[in-house]
């Protein structure tokens, strides 16, 4: 089922870097925030990945865990979180379960070729597994800042 804003995400289950299994359901008391990106090591990857980790230890003041996800295999991931030293994991989406459930599939013309790629989309979700907040189609500057000063505001929502 895809997400709806406003409304509970549906628990998903899903490995990420440090040989962790993310769970939703047994995040509940903190925010998440899920990037997806296109694709592991590309400058505007790298880009977005490095202003997420300059800004963690703001969102984790904030009790909000950020995760990555793209459908780059475990071993790309590992070594795009060790080479760019992310404090955040990485989640690999190779089946594309989440990349469904959160609608961020789209038809992309590469060298005059369709393909579908992710959409570059961060999401939201309170402490609750609300969906509250989502951005699409994103623009990489100043974007960080954005889901941060969204972020504050939802944990200061009682």
């Amino acid at each position: 089922m895809t997400v709806i804003l406003n409304k509970k995400v549906d628990n998903f289950f899903a490995n990420a870097t440090s040989s962790k299994d993310i769970k939703l359901s047994s995040l509940k008391g903190y925010q998440v925030i899920l990037f997806f990106y296109p694709k592991d090591a590309t400058p505007g990857c790298t880009m977005e990945g490095q202003d997420f980790g300059a800004h963690y230890e703001d969102f984790k003041t904030l009790k909000t865990v950020v995760l990555g996800v793209s459908r780059d295999d475990m071993k790309s991931h590992q070594s795009f979180k060790e080479k760019e030293t992310f404090p955040f994991e990485l989640v690999s989406d190779v089946n594309e379960t989440l990349c469904q459930q959160f609608d961020v599939l789209k038809p992309k013309n590469i060298a005059g070729k369709e393909v579908v790629g992710v959409e570059r989309s961060t999401f939201l979700i309170n402490k609750d597994g609300i969906l509250v907040k989502e951005w699409r189609g994103v623009s990489i500057a100043g974007h960080v800042i954005q889901v941060l000063e969204s972020a504050k505001k939802v944990s200061s929502t009682p």
